[in-house]
């Protein structure tokens, strides 16, 4: 468990010497698929009053907090589709003493959604009012702001109202047949993993946030990684390119029974998929193909 904070690409977490990534990568964990929704909502009960809520992250803010108990709530501190959103989420959603998240999919009535970047297809035309794909749940004692985040690894029932939206996600190996609990297949690139670690300089905390915002540039503008446009060590360069390629194979040996997803014309598997266990979380994307045009995207601006 931990507290509700951004969710790291492996490759960037080396940056200053943090190397659990690769013992996370081998032990077993959980895997989850990784929906491309939004915006993302979080309801349940308010443990500062008891109370059904519903909200965005701002639910989290430690400042201009916006926890919504009511439609008037709703109107004070959101506006425009936000607001549409959050009302049908406060009228549709069950009530539930948890306190869950989800992604936004969509209202019902069609059978093809594009909340972001990837279109997804049911197949069929969704009945309920609203779709959700939940994802986390929290513990807090008594604030929101307080708030533990956990994935969530059980299934929650579909409602008249509401079809939630949670592939389940496995880890294959060999001959895709055999499901394992941890990415074992990797060992061999993780072991020489370590023994490259000791031979790179790592940064601080400081710099290394501004070498990871010079990487994502490259992937916005799909410009190559160039040792030479970069004030650090070069084998630290080469360190970060060989844990992507790491997580570049964990990705392909992931597989989930979602509905079909697509970037423009071109199907692909999903976004992406988080994987948990007691050294941390980390998501699996492919940030060529997804972070990329999701970067591009006018309508979704975010880091990734």
């Amino acid at each position: 468990m931990e507290k509700n904070t951004h969710i790291e690409h492996p490759e960037d977490t080396i940056l200053t010497g943090d190397l659990s990534v690769l013992d996370l990568l081998m032990a077993e964990g959980h895997l989850s698929v990784k929906m491309d929704g939004a915006p993302a909502i979080v309801w349940g009960r308010n443990p500062a009053t008891g109370n059904f809520f519903v909200g965005t992250k701002s639910v989290f803010n430690k400042v201009k907090i916006k926890i919504n108990e009511s439609h008037a709530d709703i109107d004070a501190n959101h506006s425009g589709n936000v607001a549409k959103i959050l009302h049908s989420c406060f009228d549709y959603l069950p009530h539930t003493d948890a306190i869950l998240q989800g992604d936004f999919i969509g209202f019902g009535g069609e059978s093809e959604y594009t909340p972001n970047t990837i279109t997804y297809s049911f197949g069929e035309v969704i009945q309920e009012e609203i779709i959700i794909a939940p994802h986390t749940y929290y513990t807090a004692e008594s604030d929101l702001r307080d708030a533990i985040a956990h994935p969530m690894k059980f299934i929650i029932t579909d409602t008249p109202y509401v079809k939630f939206v949670k592939p389940r996600a496995r880890i294959f190996s060999g001959d895709y047949i055999n499901c394992s609990g941890s990415f074992g297949d990797l060992s061999e690139p993780i072991q020489f993993a370590k023994q490259m670690a000791q031979t790179v300089t790592f940064l601080d905390d400081k710099k290394a946030k501004q070498i990871k915002q010079q990487l994502n540039a490259c992937i916005r503008e799909n410009r190559p990684v160039v040792n030479s446009d970069f004030d650090c060590d070069p084998l630290l360069l080469g360190f970060w390119a060989l844990v992507k390629s790491i997580k570049d194979d964990a990705l392909y040996l992931c597989r989930n029974d979602g509905p079909r997803a697509y970037i423009g014309q071109d199907e692909i598997d999903s976004e992406g998929y988080v994987y948990s266990n007691e050294f941390g979380t980390i998501k699996l994307v492919n940030r060529e193909r997804f972070s990329y045009a999701n970067f591009n995207n006018p309508k979704f601006k975010q880091p990734v």
